[in-house]
């Protein structure tokens, strides 16, 4: 699987990065850890998953972490995480 993660402000990228997981992880599991990693790389808080955003993921293999979706103040537009591979 490979996910590719981008942060986004006034429609530009400011960081962008791909992480991939070949492991034998469940697809929630690969996810999960890839945003742990991502949030690590990028020094982010971990984004919470709303119902809207799980709602978009599981429709687009896409979606979208905004200023509701993080606790501490984000100086970004959203965080994108998007599947570009699977398994």
């Amino acid at each position: 699987m490979r996910i590719w993660f981008k942060l986004i402000k006034d429609n530009r990228i400011l960081k962008d990065t791909s992480i991939t997981d070949e492991s034998n992880d469940t697809r929630t599991h690969k996810i999960f850890h890839a945003l742990d990693e991502i949030c690590y790389t990028f020094d982010l808080s971990k984004p919470i998953w709303l119902e809207t955003t799980i709602a978009d993921f599981k429709r687009h293999a896409k979606a979208r972490f905004y200023q509701d979706n993080f606790i501490e103040t984000i100086d970004f537009d959203y965080l994108e995480i998007q599947i570009l591979e699977e398994d």
